[in-house]
């Protein structure tokens, strides 16, 4: 029997088993991140990866779940943000193409997540403009009129059986951190803890709703309770004094520290969760699912129809939990959707499969201290591609690998889903320094470079962690003028790097040349690229300052 029967099977079961009781069939989506095509589940089998159906393939799930439909029993369909940005399909489109998806298919609500602030604000609005249903976050603030941008709500209404629904959003303030300040002129990000709360209060006394269900583009931590015993106490009191925490509030503290939510869908964190997390204190349930549209979130409350409350729950698919994986055997793709989605496929694919070049090696993207074969080629391309001494990239921008053979643009695209450009710029050695001593301060792992050698050690004083530095083979020298290259997202002072922002304007040049189109390059003209893990950064915490690096630091 097909795994989609028996899935059909088993609700049908339940649905009998529980008559007596209201049934809430909560589908969800997150971290879509425009993988509504097909695609190859290359992270369940390397070598020969089963075939995913994508939006397609959710379509025909979505409709299956809705069939089920009864007086007693009715579905939401929702989406927990960063909806577009990532696949081709979706970031060439600027998220019409998903949009449009999401339409067909009928969603319910959505939250902002991070992502969709990697494109302009007119360009987000045009896209968000598109929307049939509700777009909510509750924490993000136009500065210039104090309000909520105008293409989005805090919360939303929904009524199913009798029951008043209160559906609420909020984005992770951590787009502060990660966004182009261009693209978040004028907007202002909330406190997480402190907006939900407000809106819950809102929901609960005011509009008199019987269920809060929170969309929040934040997640679990990866180690549950591990990280949960280390934030209460016993009796579920937080252990610190004041919060002090660099990123916003996650899934976890808001579902443990905001009294009235239900339950709690999150995000941002690209990791599914099969069984809900219950805080065993406010009994809020949380969960979250896998990204890049290779699954769907579904999961089944049982209500009390008299106290209108959440009494059980069951997560439908055996194996997977609340997470259905949408193989294309298993799901066989709506045709309507597949239409529709290859269409806009072909447009913005175009000529995405022409062969650039070829790897040597495999590209991994598996770090070792702060060197991977994938992020060693992409500095080693920028530095190539404007002829620099130096260049460096943040940890965070390698998002797939290469394997051996030939190296297609999507290939590339697939490593480099983001619009960065290529900016250079002007320094001294001494400044030079100071960007890699501010990546190994404190608990930060390092940077992705090229064109250096560099030893440090994590048990001497922050900022005095580099013990040995080369540039190009030779001695590190303070006074001498270096040409540095790294990305515009970088030199805008994110990940940490603020003082990118102080390079004089007159030392940067903005190359007009797009990071992938840099990568391409390199495979263009250096093919086979063989690029592997060397001694171009190295962690020693044994290690003590060359006779080069006292006589500099000791003036």
């Amino acid at each position: 029997m097909p795994k989609y029967l028996m899935l059909a099977v088993l609700l049908a079961a339940l649905t009998i088993a529980f008559a007596e009781d209201l049934r809430l069939d909560i589908m969800w989506s997150n971290d879509v991140h425009g993988g509504i095509d097909r695609a190859q589940a290359t992270f369940m089998n390397p070598e020969f990866p089963p075939q995913l159906g994508g939006g397609a393939s959710a379509a025909t799930l979505i409709k299956m779940v809705r069939s089920w439909q009864t007086p007693q029993r009715q579905s939401l369909l929702l989406d927990v943000g960063d909806f577009f940005q990532g696949r081709p399909v979706g970031t060439v489109t600027k998220g019409k193409a998903v949009m449009e998806y999401m339409n067909y298919i009928g969603y319910d609500a959505m939250t902002i997540g991070n992502h969709e602030f990697d494109i302009l604000q007119d360009d987000l609005e045009e896209t968000l403009e598109l929307a049939n249903f509700p777009i909510l976050t509750c924490n993000v603030i136009d500065e210039r009129t104090g309000q909520i941008p105008w293409y989005a709500f805090p919360y939303t209404i929904v009524n199913r059986m009798g029951l008043r629904i209160g559906i609420l959003g909020f984005t992770t303030t951590d787009t502060e951190k990660m966004s182009f300040p261009e693209n978040i002129r004028h907007i202002k990000f909330l406190d997480e803890k402190e907006s939900v709360s407000k809106y819950v209060k809102i929901l609960r006394e005011e509009e008199l709703v019987d269920m809060v269900i929170v969309l929040g583009h934040a997640g679990l931590p990866y180690d549950v309770e591990p990280t949960y015993l280390s934030r209460y106490d016993a009796k579920g009191n937080p252990l610190y004094a004041e919060r002090t925490a660099h990123w916003g509030w996650d899934a976890q503290e808001i579902a443990r520290e905001v009294d009235g939510i239900d339950l709690f869908i999150g995000g941002h964190m690209h990791r599914g969760v099969p069984k809900p997390w219950i805080d065993p204190y406010t009994h809020t349930m949380v969960i979250q699912g896998y990204a890049y549209g290779s699954n769907l979130g579904l999961i089944t409350l049982t209500i009390d129809p008299e106290t209108k409350t959440i009494s059980g729950y069951e997560s439908p698919a055996l194996r997977e939990g609340s997470m259905i994986t949408l193989f294309e055997d298993q799901f066989i793709p709506d045709d309507k959707a597949m239409e529709m989605i290859e269409a806009q496929v072909a447009i913005a694919e175009e000529g995405m499969d022409e062969v650039v070049g070829y790897a040597g090696v495999h590209l991994s993207r598996t770090n070792v201290d702060a060197q991977s074969p994938m992020g060693n080629t992409i500095v080693e391309a920028m530095k190539y591609m404007v002829n620099a001494d130096f260049s460096f990239l943040n940890l965070g921008g390698v998002r797939a690998e290469i394997k051996s053979g030939p190296v297609t643009y999507r290939n590339v695209f697939e490593v480099m889903p983001f619009d960065n450009m290529v900016v250079s710029f002007k320094c001294n050695g001494e400044f030079l320094r100071r960007i890699i001593e501010t990546r190994v301060e404190g608990s930060r792992a390092g940077l992705i470079v090229a064109g250096v050698n560099v030893i440090y050690s994590k048990k001497r004083p922050n900022f005095d962690r580099v013990t040995s530095l080369k540039i190009g083979g030779e001695p590190w020298d303070p006074n001498k003028i270096y040409t540095v290259v790294t990305t515009d997202f970088l030199m805008q002072g994110n990940a940490g790097l603020n003082m990118l922002m102080q390079v004089p304007e007159e030392d940067i040049t903005y190359h007009q040349i797009n990071l992938r189109d840099a990568i391409v390059h390199y495979f263009k003209e250096n093919s086979p690229v063989n690029t592997k893990i060397d001694d171009r950064w190295e962690r020693n915490d044994n290690s003590v300052p060359t006779a080069e690096m006292l006589k500099w630091t000791q003036q």
